[in-house]
């Protein structure tokens, strides 16, 4: 499995609405909300043959209330 994060910005308001629709979909690992540019961080695991902007355009972009993603591949947890 390949963990990635995408920081998620909402348009205004929707936040908790998101955040219920990507735990609803059950496609997340952990959602937290955070503070800054961006309104959730959201961990999630594919497997290791899928594509990762494949699976963000097709599970996350089409959740109603966002407005702007930003995907963080990682390498190796410590």
């Amino acid at each position: 499995m390949i963990p990635f994060f995408v920081m998620v910005k909402c348009q205004l308001g929707e936040t908790y609405k998101v955040a219920n629709a990507i735990a609803d979909a059950e496609i997340a690992s952990e959602i937290y909300s955070t503070s800054g540019d961006y309104d959730l961080l959201v961990k999630f695991y594919i497997d290791d043959n899928d594509d990762i902007g494949r699976f963000v355009n097709e599970k996350v972009h089409p959740v109603p209330g966002i407005q702007d993603t930003k995907t963080i591949i990682t390498f190796k947890a410590f």
